[in-house]
């Protein structure tokens, strides 16, 4: 499988974020993740300590602040949600700006804009110095189940193959004077969608039978040594620990 496609969250570098294992990576920011969410919502000078610690992380790996802030914009149901439960919340109300405001649906609405930036800054991170195909190496080094891995590593490796197939479907049927402008048009649409299931279906079982011509017993090779050695663990382990010190002392 080549491991040359490189995600658009990725970005190259030689920094010592970018040099530490995949699974050590993974595991300190899923640590990280249970520290914050583990948290108290009261506990104001934590969440803002979790803060910088991103952003000590994001200036070793020589990540731009305006590059996470592009890409939080994944986080944007979230911040409607949020937004919406102090209005429609329950119990003692208050008013800001002429507005009526539930109380407990503040402190909700402070506790979920919280975690979940400092969850998706974290994940941004870990996305922006870390190589899909190496995130995935290092969950099979985490014992991920063998199968789950491989069948991220054939969406991670055919999506753009299937995204491709898309396109050319889409330029045949508008070269054709085709446009989907209601829904009398959903009956072709269907049979464009079943035409890509059956090529992509097709393409799986070639794939699969040129693997199994060439020796595939059900793992996949790894062709790099990605093991970690103590020194690259207690430094993923930094910002873990560091969370919870804050957590401690705040």
């Amino acid at each position: 499988m080549g491991a040359g496609h490189h995600h658009q969250l990725y970005r190259p570098g030689a920094t010592l974020v970018h040099r530490l294992p995949p699974q050590c990576k993974l595991l300190a920011v899923a640590a990280f993740a249970i520290v914050v969410v583990a948290t108290p919502r009261e506990r104001f000078l934590a969440f803002g300590g979790y803060l910088l610690l991103l952003a000590a992380v994001a200036a070793v790996a020589r990540v731009s602040p305006g590059f996470v802030l592009r890409r939080m914009v994944v986080e944007l149901p979230f911040v409607l949600f949020a937004f919406a439960i102090p209005v429609i919340g329950l119990g003692e109300r208050i008013s800001i700006w002429g507005v009526s405001l539930s109380v407990d649906g503040l402190w909700a609405s402070w506790n979920i804009l919280a975690k979940a930036t400092l969850g998706v800054i974290a994940s941004i991170l870990l996305a922006a110095t870390t190589e899909p195909r190496s995130m995935l190496l290092g969950a099979q080094r985490l014992r991920m189940p063998q199968l789950l891995v491989q069948i991220a590593t054939f969406m991670l490796r055919y999506l753009d193959v299937v995204l491709d197939a898309m396109r050319r479907m889409k330029v045949a049927r508008e070269s054709r004077g085709f446009q989907a402008r209601d829904l009398r048009q959903a009956p072709i649409l269907a049979k464009s969608a079943g035409a890509l299931f059956i090529r992509s279906y097709e393409r799986g079982e070639r794939v699969h039978l040129a693997m199994l011509s060439r020796g595939y017993t059900g793992t996949m090779p790894i062709y790099r040594d990605i093991s970690a050695d103590v020194r690259q663990w207690l430094l993923a382990g930094a910002l873990p620990v560091a969370a919870a010190a804050l957590l401690f002392i705040s």
